[in-house]
């Protein structure tokens, strides 16, 4: 049985209050005083707080109501707060409810108002917690993949990310080749860095080379150097990036981009470990970890006859994918904070744009977005302004970021029998920016 407290001087309050809620099987606490109700939060588990504001004689002040609000928004941060008063002023209810408080209602109650509040922050309430735990739970197990792993300093809270660094991890261990799959600006090199700091050559040298940045006839003397002469420009030796992987991981990343020809010489060298410079006839021999990444269907590449079968199969011993970051929605805000470096703060509206937006470019757009709307906003907060993103995309059937209609918003709260919160919900909105319309309008609670 969930749990209501609640804060008010008057005997007869905590009476009423406790049949309503007893009624549909919820277990009512009753303090009469500020400093009874925060000595019952410390020693009871709580769901919801219903307070009253005024213990004084003076009832206008209401100062020792907001006292009290702050206490316990200070020592319980989660706790859903209903605040109870004949004060009948939007804007000490806007104010209120910007400081944290979950609703807003007045005295003389209504019976069915106040309950249907009560039971839909009770259904939050177990969200919250179902969500706390999953936190902590996501957090406990970053800590055992960092106590068993390097992670390179990798940023992530997804259960998703974590199975992914949890599989680079045990892989790395083993000297064979790795790939992995997945969507441009994903961070796959961020993977393959974690492969490398992980493995018995750790210690030697991670080299990394594009091979869809550079043009068809230069990937070969790319990989594999040239001696002077052996094309045109080429008016020095030069080494490849095999002979200075040698010892360590060598990441070729876009591998499907790797020409025919190429595809043969790199089959021989994962076989043998054996190779030549172009314009060479010396053999030369190389003990390199190769770790390659694709966002292309190396199979219908395949099929098509433009990547070799036998390749696929030697670089394929170990696939890792990693997921889009449309599909690890919690790694969002833990890297848009990282990449802010506390530059700049997200205001409430943006982190709720950034969590609907659909990412196409994954990791690197979300950095992009990042550093673009930091020095727009400046040392201001940052809002959904800032961060430039395609309403079409940025607002999801979801989440209505567009702004609503007077009617639209009276319609809402008249749905909802007048229960802000769910008003704010059906709306796509959160209860402070539902109140900033009500203030707009003119509509009171």
């Amino acid at each position: 049985m969930q749990t209501v407290l609640i804060i008010d001087d008057n005997p007869a309050v905590g009476e009423a209050l406790s049949l309503a809620l007893s009624l549909r099987d919820i277990h009512p606490l009753v303090a009469l005083t500020p400093d009874d109700g925060l000595a019952t939060l410390s020693r009871e588990r709580v769901d919801v707080v219903i307070q009253d504001m005024n213990f004084t004689a003076d009832t206008t002040s209401g100062e020792e109501g907001v006292a009290l609000f702050r206490a316990i928004r200070a020592r319980h941060t989660d706790l859903p707060v209903v605040l109870l008063t004949a004060w009948t002023h939007l804007e000490t209810a806007v104010e209120l409810v910007k400081a944290g408080a979950a609703d807003y209602l007045g005295k003389p109650w209504d019976d069915a108002k106040l309950l249907a509040t009560v039971e839909n922050l009770l259904e939050l309430s177990v969200s919250t917690r179902e969500v706390a735990r999953a936190r902590q739970e996501r957090r406990r197990r970053r800590e055992a993949l960092e106590a068993r792993y390097d992670l390179d300093g990798l940023v992530f809270a997804s259960e998703a990310m974590s199975r992914t660094v949890e599989l680079a991890g045990q892989v790395a261990r083993a000297d064979v080749p790795v790939l992995i799959t997945g969507p441009n600006g994903a961070g796959k090199e961020r993977i393959a860095s974690i492969v490398h700091a992980n493995s018995a050559v750790r210690r030697g040298p991670f080299i990394a080379v594009n091979c869809g940045a550079l043009p068809g006839e230069l990937i070969e003397a790319e990989l594999f150097g040239a001696d002077a002469g052996a094309y045109t420009g080429a008016h020095r030796a030069r080494e490849g990036r095999f002979e200075l992987a040698d010892g360590g991981t060598l990441f070729l990343d876009e591998i499907g981009n790797l020409p025919l020809p190429g595809q043969m010489k790199l089959l021989r060298v994962l076989e043998t470990g054996q190779f030549e410079r172009l314009g060479s006839g010396r053999t030369r021999h190389v003990k390199v970890r190769v770790v390659s990444a694709t966002n292309a269907d190396l199979k219908a590449m395949i099929a098509a006859g433009t990547f070799r079968e036998d390749l696929y199969y030697r670089l394929n011993v170990i696939e890792i994918n990693l997921p889009p970051l449309s599909e690890r929605v919690d790694d969002i805000l833990p890297l848009a904070e990282f990449f802010l470096d506390g530059k700049a703060q997200l205001s409430e509206e943006a982190r709720d744009a950034l969590l609907a937006h659909a990412w196409p470019g994954n990791v690197r757009e979300l950095k992009n977005a990042m550093a673009r709307a930091a020095l727009l906003a400046g040392e201001r907060r940052i809002e959904v302004a800032h961060l430039n993103l395609p309403p079409a995309i940025a607002a999801p059937a979801t989440r209505n970021l567009d702004e609503p209609s007077r009617e639209s918003v009276e319609a809402a709260l008249a749905s909802a029998g007048g229960v802000v919160s769910r008003a704010a919900t059906s709306l796509g909105l959160s209860r402070q920016a539902l109140y900033r319309r009500m203030e707009r309008y003119g509509l009171a609670v």
